[in-house]
């Protein structure tokens, strides 16, 4: 007896072991796969990476779509926004909507919107909706629950008619695989300040949450996803997507865009899970979950797949983008005498973007700035005899410049944010003038400013200075002055007038210096005979046709003049600004302005005032003795 049952027991193992699943096999119909991205930024094609391989990619995004479908053809496929601007590829948003159609092939099921969509204005956006609806070309819904055309918008119903046309939503439901999901759509609150001339107001994201999630249940909704452009952050009062997870009921998964996270695990509050895969399309991520009937989810799958030079082409969406990029050539590039892939100069060293908050010099912004201050001098229809400054900062930097060959596309990608007074991609060169102790002021929001607000960081051609990090905030600089051609340094005068050429999108931010010190510095940028500027189009700089100098172009043309002897290595390590963070008497008691006698005046008060306390209450104490004696 005892032998037949080990027989038994035997058989049963071995079966069990011929019904194991392959980890790639296709998962449980009850479960639910969703891929997704965000954060695309127009990045059809690959770019260098820094191990030296390549990144991104549509065509190559295709095959790991596909290669994921394989193993699930019932798998959602979903955007959390910015899809658009990044690339050359983004001048034809307006007129061809590039983005949503290559989606469209690529086979998305829904994005959402992100700050980028509207650098274009509200216009251009609508613009761009028509321009894919009227194509005929599959095309993913776009969800959008939380903004809309404000009601002072004189554009207002031109928008709201394209969006209508479009046939852009706050939520849809889907059937895929025997499950009902219902899907919508969010902008965040840092995206809305981000986006500036959107025209679109909006609305608390968690009441617009709870009542998606509500009306998604009552439609039948089994399980419910958020495509959020709001974002993640390491310090909890920052990092929206958390908050909302946190403050709703009822959302299965976020994909969450906007601060360019990527996340290896999902973080998990309040039973949602938040999923960021990265920018760029460097990755496409995969979650795959299973809910029971109680609510509660398990976790069964999280990858991201690297989109990089391993993978192939798909050859429907290679032609695809090689038809985008000629257009771009007829329409964009024909009027600056440049074609797509040609060939600038080489670089012998990786030209990386800043660190963020990390306050030292940087090449990639020092040869921005230098590019600038050359085309406001070289390229400008009204030669300038006078000094000139130029100033880039951090935020616009956006893409680097990797060791070998420099393209026009490259140099594009690098400042590719932006629409002009024209109406096409790219922000202009602006001049416009500041007092020589404001230019001292700008560079003490670079070195005050920078660890609240890392965008702000600044990279100067034309002026030298240098700060401490351990002296008092907003009187952190101690030395500040004029760079001359020839590396002479000059004297700055308070009281003069000096002209700062920068892109369009910092010369706006320059206004908020005010605000963003609380008051203690304050910038006015002015025009030449000293009168404020009310509109920094007047200040927009123009080449000898009479166009803008838009900020890529004038790093494009700066880099054709290095030729065949490529950049120059000064660029490897530059010495623009002297970052110091010595405890020298010698630099921290140098130079004080108001703001450092105030704070040292008050301690002394508050010492002083702490000691008179000290002292009166021994007394007191001396007297009761005293008395008890």
């Amino acid at each position: 007896m005892k032998r037949r049952f080990s027989a038994l027991l035997l058989a049963l193992l071995l079966i069990c072991s011929l019904c194991v699943i392959p980890a790639d096999a296709a998962p449980p119909a009850d479960t639910a796969t969703i891929l997704f991205t965000h954060d695309l930024h127009s990045h059809f094609l690959p770019q260098p990476a820094e191990d030296g391989g390549e990144s991104g990619g549509y065509a190559r995004l295709k095959t790991a779509i596909d290669r994921e479908r394989e193993k699930n053809p019932d798998a959602l496929l979903l955007d959390g926004g910015d899809f658009s601007i990044g690339s050359l590829v983004q001048t034809l948003y307006t007129t061809e909507a590039a983005e949503l159609r290559t989606m469209g092939a690529l086979g998305y099921d829904a994005a959402t919107l992100g700050n980028h969509e509207f650098d274009h204005t509200g216009v251009g956006f609508a613009r761009m909706l028509n321009a894919a609806a009227d194509s005929g070309d599959p095309l993913p819904a776009l969800l959008e629950a939380n903004y809309r055309p404000s009601a002072d918008n004189p554009d207002k119903d031109f928008i709201q008619q394209a969006m209508d046309h479009y046939g852009v939503q706050e939520t849809m439901l889907l059937e895929r695989g025997g499950i009902t999901y219902g899907i919508f759509g969010l902008m965040g609150v840092d995206s809305d300040d981000c986006a500036p001339t959107s025209g679109f107001a909006l609305e608390d994201a968690a009441q617009s949450a709870e009542r998606c999630v509500a009306s998604l249940k009552e439609q039948g909704a089994e399980l419910i996803i958020c495509l959020s452009h709001s974002g993640t952050n390491g310090e909890a009062k920052l990092s929206e997507d958390e908050k909302l997870a946190k403050a709703v009921d009822g959302i299965d998964v976020i994909i969450s865009g906007h601060t360019h996270t990527t996340l290896t695990e999902p973080i998990v509050v309040n039973g949602t899970y938040i999923v960021s895969c990265g920018p760029y399309c460097r990755n496409l991520g995969s979650i795959t979950l299973r809910k029971y009937e109680d609510g509660s989810k398990e976790l069964l799958d999280y990858h991201l797949t690297p989109i990089d030079e391993t993978l192939p082409d798909d050859p429907d969406i290679a032609a695809m983008v090689e038809t985008w990029k000629n257009k771009v050539g007829d329409t964009y590039l024909s009027r600056y005498g440049l074609t797509y892939d040609e060939v600038l100069t080489t670089t012998s060293f990786d030209l990386d973007t800043p660190v963020s908050g990390v306050q030292e010099n940087n090449g990639l912004g020092s040869l921005v700035a230098d590019a600038f201050r050359w085309a406001a001098r070289t390229l400008t229809a009204e030669p300038y005899e006078g000094h000139t400054v130029a100033v880039t900062a951090d935020g616009v930097l956006r893409a680097p410049l990797r060791t070998g060959e420099i393209t026009t596309s490259q140099a594009f990608d690098v400042l590719s944010m932006g629409v002009g007074a024209d109406g096409t991609s790219g922000f202009p060169l602006v001049a416009v003038y500041l007092t020589g102790k404001e230019l001292k002021s700008v560079a003490e929001v670079d070195a005050s400013v920078t660890p609240i607000m890392p965008v702000a960081q600044l990279y100067v051609s034309g002026a030298r200075y240098s700060f401490n990090t351990n002296r008092m905030f907003f009187n952190r600089v101690y030395n500040a002055c004029l760079l001359a051609g020839d590396g002479t340094e000059q004297e700055i005068a308070d009281d003069q007038l000096y002209r700062v050429v920068t892109g369009m999108y910092s010369a706006q931010m320059l206004g908020t210096v005010k605000e963003k010190s609380m008051g203690l510095l304050s910038l006015e940028p002015k025009m030449a005979d000293g009168s404020p500027v009310t509109d920094f189009n007047d200040c927009i700089l123009y080449d000898k046709d009479g166009n803008e100098i838009k900020e890529w172009y004038a790093l494009a043309a700066y880099l054709q003049t290095f030729g065949g002897e490529g950049v120059h290595p000064s660029y490897r390590e530059p010495v623009i600004k002297n970052v110091s963070h010595s405890w020298s008497p010698a630099q921290l008691l140098r130079e004080w302005n108001w703001i450092t006698w105030t704070v040292v005046l008050a301690a002394l008060a508050v010492i002083l005032l702490a000691v008179l306390l000290v002292r009166l209450i021994l007394r007191k104490v001396r007297r009761k003795r005293k008395k008890v004696y």
